[in-house]
């Protein structure tokens, strides 16, 4: 269901997918190929959500913002099934895996992980090409080649499931 919210009405791409599920409210811009997943939540009410170009927000993630804050997740983001998104920035070519909590000003850098059932706290900033993990979140090591070819597979496999999804696989 996408849903104004007063004056704030979301701003969806005629290329992205919205499970029917769903629900997007008030202040939320989704880009081009985004996907918001079954039960998913983005509740633009008090303050704006942005979500980048073909990035996938798995089922029953919520995606929130603290008052007079904003929510920005970049470009090839993959948001793991049932997490919770507040107040925060994620970089362009990141996963977070499931059951992940990043709270508010919360940065993520660009091509990193944070492993599954993490909790990146307040104010935390995470380098570019890192992995992190825990809760709370630590740095664990250094993102290798195979971490950002996993990275991107993850993104492009959510365009797959997008246009089965969407009814437009060949």
């Amino acid at each position: 269901m996408i849903k104004a919210l007063g004056e704030k009405v979301p701003q969806v791409n005629e290329d992205s997918f919205v499970a029917e599920n769903a629900m997007i409210i008030g202040d939320v811009t989704l880009g081009r190929g985004a996907s918001v997943w079954y039960g998913s939540v983005l509740r633009g009410d008090t303050g704006p959500i942005s979500i980048g170009d073909m990035t996938n927000i798995q089922d029953l993630t919520l995606v929130h913002v603290s008052m007079g804050g904003l929510t920005t997740i970049g470009r090839n983001v993959s948001i793991g099934h049932r997490c919770t998104i507040h107040g925060c920035t994620i970089m362009d070519d990141t996963l977070v895996g499931m059951d992940s909590t990043i709270l508010d000003k919360a940065v993520i850098g660009r091509f990193c992980i944070i492993g599954a059932g993490s909790l990146v706290t307040k104010g935390t900033v995470v380098p570019d090409k890192e992995v992190w993990v825990g809760r709370p979140a630590r740095f664990l090591r250094k993102c290798e080649d195979k971490d950002i070819e996993y990275i991107l597979h993850a993104a492009e496999h959510y365009k797959e499931f997008t246009a089965m999804h969407k009814g437009d696989a060949k």
